[in-house]
């Protein structure tokens, strides 16, 4: 893989970058559009929208609607649902790939080779909104490493470095 813009690990306890000049109100990309890239379906369909991206998908925000009907809510833990921090993972994931396939190759099947030095630092709740931001780190024609992280209530929910492949087309 060739080396792309950044190369720092995900920021810690910093933000990847500024959201300060981003309307969080926004929607660049609806559910509808981000699935036309990705295969996820119902449950696990993570992504709500996309607030913004780079014009050359170098990074993004995206936005999480944790609900009180998930599937996880009754038993991730009973009397104060958290919501699963590999689901945060994913969530991140979705966005990172989403990234990759709109600036490479269009739609196609993309699957996660690796997560490392992830961290979570704030529990997210049904009724609140997950914020994730994604910066690529490399890029190859097949392959991706990407910083994700996940906001909420202003604070650092979780952060992580990715990567993944294309496995089909």
């Amino acid at each position: 893989m060739q080396e792309s813009r950044a190369e720092a690990p995900a920021a810690r306890h910093g933000l990847l970058f500024d959201l300060n000049a981003i309307d969080l109100s926004a929607r660049v990309r609806s559910k509808a559009d981000i699935e036309s890239f990705l295969p996820h379906r119902g449950q696990m369909s993570l992504l709500d929208g996309v607030i913004w991206e780079h014009a050359e998908f170098l990074q993004a925000v995206a936005i999480k609607h944790v609900r009180d009907d998930e599937f996880w809510v009754a038993g991730h833990f009973p009397g104060h649902p958290t919501f699963p921090g590999v689901m945060m993972i994913e969530a991140g994931a979705q966005l990172a790939c989403y990234q990759f396939m709109a600036r490479k190759c269009g739609p196609t099947l993309v699957a996660f080779l690796r997560i490392e030095s992830a961290a979570f630092r704030a529990a997210v709740a049904p009724g609140e909104d997950l914020y994730l931001l994604c910066r690529e780190v490399k890029v190859g024609r097949r392959q991706f490493v990407s910083d994700i992280q996940g906001v909420v209530r202003g604070q650092l929910a979780f952060e992580a470095r990715i990567s993944g492949m294309v496995t089909a087309k």
